[in-house]
């Protein structure tokens, strides 16, 4: 058994695509019409198919159970970035109590998308800041191994 991708149904397939290129970044690698499949291996499907597939069209968008994750090395790059586009914030940026700072916002049909700081990058952060490893270890509640993978890098 192998996991193999997320799929995400969408309303209007053009609107999607655009949103995950323009925001995120991500080009189609796959296009088989009502199943896209994006880079970093996101699937898009239509609405109409999958209520094909599935037999149902009780199907419903805006749910807070789920979310994709991404996670970016230049965060604050990436936040002044969507700062200047039309995006519905879940909440703006925020710092988790481990340290990282994130942004959750959602897709053009209400799916959940996070952005993190890469979390080494959160670890090489606190220690440029004059953090000693075992205080890092312990801000963001990490064993002293992980800090430990970040110096040697």
């Amino acid at each position: 058994m192998k996991f193999k991708n997320p799929l995400i149904v969408v309303t209007d397939m053009n609107r999607s695509v655009e949103f995950y290129k323009q925001v995120l970044g991500l080009h189609k690698i796959m296009d088989f019409g009502a199943n896209v499949t994006l880079t970093g291996g996101i699937c898009l499907q239509t609405r109409e198919s999958w209520i094909e597939f599935i037999g149902t069209d009780d199907i419903s968008f805006g749910g807070s159970n789920s979310e994709l994750y991404f996670e970016e090395d230049d965060f604050d790059k990436f936040a002044a970035n969507i700062n200047e586009l039309e995006i519905e914030y879940v909440h703006p940026v925020k710092e988790h109590s481990w340290g990282q700072r994130v942004v959750r916002f959602y897709d053009p049909d209400h799916h959940i998308i996070e952005v993190g700081e890469n979390i080494k990058i959160v670890c090489k952060r606190f220690l440029d800041s004059g953090m000693t490893p075992e205080q890092v270890a312990d801000r963001m509640d990490v064993p002293m191994k992980f800090v430990n993978g970040c110096i040697k890098k």
